[in-house]
């Protein structure tokens, strides 16, 4: 998947998204205000998430449940300075865990991340459009 797209059409591209990935860990790369927690949202909510969604920047990890009683973890690393602070939260069970993860600034912790992991590349094409990559 190579597509460009703006908020107008987001919910189409979450659901292609959703619909083209074998593997539950999605590692979303981009710059800080490209959309990676806005596009994350928005799969939460295709999955089913009535809570309200928002990035975990100081917890780390939040735990949303969509309506069939499947668990969606979304983490964002951007604030660790270690890996270790990841391992502390136990991530290798999460990965484990046959859930969805969904990960902002996987950079950070590069070195645990599953090699299957889908990587979604975003980029800023201009203030409306945005450009999204698979991996």
């Amino acid at each position: 998947m190579n597509k460009n797209y703006s908020l107008e059409n987001l919910s189409e591209v979450a659901t292609e998204l959703i619909a083209s990935v074998e593997n539950k860990t999605l590692l979303f790369y981009g710059q800080m205000g490209v959309g990676k927690t806005t596009l994350i949202k928005e799969i939460c909510k295709q999955l089913g998430i009535l809570d309200n969604i928002s990035s975990p920047t100081f917890s780390l990890v939040n735990e949303y449940q969509t309506s069939n009683e499947e668990r969606v973890f979304h983490f964002d690393f951007y604030r660790i300075e270690e890996e270790e602070e990841a391992l502390d939260i136990g991530i290798e069970e999460y990965f484990d865990s046959n859930t969805w993860c969904l990960i902002e600034w996987p950079e950070n912790i590069k070195n645990l991340l599953p090699l299957d992991a889908v990587q979604i590349h975003l980029s800023i094409l201009d203030n409306q459009q945005r450009n999204i990559q698979l991996k």
